[in-house]
């Protein structure tokens, strides 16, 4: 749930992604999910979410396994039927000039042709985009849905290409594959929503960060990345904190999981033990001390005080409450403050006064 993942920009290639995302052969191209009978952790046979999900991937692996890879000349070849597709495609919508009877026929096969072109250049390299994906597992969203992302980034891909720039296929891909990932992951793989072009800058300084720490065998520091991305330190300081990883208090921790990892996180805010102790035995001092006086002097050390949990009430005010003048209520308080002073009285809160 997190942007902090180490981004490889190195380029994938579609010749070197079939050995990293199939395995073993399929005989059958039914898709069908295999439920596991020797694991007695679940309940009737029923198989588990995570097994599920590894049999969803495997029959996925081994679906887009079987359309073979494409040489360059072959990429090229379906390029060109694409953009042939796409220029017939217009041809036939254009409504200001249309096209004769039988010209409608010969577009309509070109555009077709296109379709089934682009199909196949997307099916040839769906093992590119499970390569690209695998770099960003773990990370809040699953699997299936990096590579359902990344797909999109594909389809994308396969419709920008240009095949007159003279580069693979694979490599123009997996810019679109990365860029689809990992703004599907900024959208909804963290607890709290970054905004795409911040969590780009996240992704920046802890590829830099991680670089950095291969180069020089040690960890940056942030001037070290300021300096290599030319960012103020401050800057950086604060892309790293939004790179931190988001973790529930609520999460069982532990082998037997009943326990809960709020349970061990102590509240800084929160009163020590000791001080709360101290606190009510010198608020209990305080009481005690106030049932010496009688009724109205002790009301009016409470109001003068703020003893109530309300605000110190001035002179007037008591002498309004009491219908007294502010100079008999000054003379109370004079008198009532000089028996507080008295050992006898309080000589038990005389030891909270440091």
């Amino acid at each position: 749930m997190t942007l902090t993942q180490d981004i490889d920009t190195t380029d994938s290639t579609s010749d070197t992604t079939a050995d990293d995302t199939t395995s073993g052969d399929t005989n059958s191209g039914d898709i069908e999910i295999t439920r596991r009978r020797d694991d007695d952790s679940r309940v009737d046979g029923a198989p588990s979410t995570t097994t599920v999900s590894a049999d969803l991937v495997r029959v996925y692996l081994n679906t887009i396994g079987k359309t073979k890879l494409l040489t360059a000349e072959q990429e090229v070849d379906l390029a060109k039927r694409i953009e042939a597709g796409l220029y017939a495609s217009r041809l036939l919508a254009d409504t200001d000039v249309p096209p004769a009877v039988d010209r409608v026929r010969d577009l309509t096969l070109l555009s077709r042709d296109g379709e089934a072109a682009k199909r196949h250049l997307l099916e040839a390299n769906l093992r590119l985009v499970v390569s690209v994906a695998k770099r960003y597992t773990g990370h809040g969203m699953a699997f299936l849905d990096l590579i359902q992302e990344g797909n999109l980034g594909l389809i994308r891909a396969v419709e920008k290409f240009d095949y007159t720039k003279g580069f693979k296929f694979s490599t123009y891909a997996t810019w679109w594959i990365r860029q689809a990932i990992t703004r599907a992951m900024a959208d909804s793989g963290r607890t709290i929503r970054l905004p795409v072009h911040l969590a780009e800058q996240v992704n920046k300084v802890v590829r830099t960060r991680r670089r950095l720490h291969q180069e020089l065998g040690r960890e940056a520091t942030e001037e070290e990345i300021g300096l290599e991305l030319d960012l103020e330190t401050t800057r950086v300081v604060e892309l790293l904190r939004h790179a931190r990883d988001l973790v529930s208090l609520d999460q069982t921790v532990g082998a037997d999981e009943e326990s809960r990892l709020g349970d061990f996180i102590e509240d800084a805010d929160a009163p020590q033990a000791e001080a709360a102790v101290e606190f009510d035995m010198m608020r209990s001092g305080v009481r005690n001390a106030l049932s010496t006086l009688d009724a109205r002097e002790r009301e009016v050390v409470v109001l003068r005080f703020g003893m109530d949990g309300a605000k110190p009430r001035t002179l007037e005010q008591i002498g309004k409450a009491f219908g007294l003048s502010r100079e008999r209520v000054r003379q109370i308080e004079r008198e009532t403050m000089a028996k507080l002073r008295e050992p006898t009285r309080t000589g038990g809160l005389r030891d909270y006064l440091d």
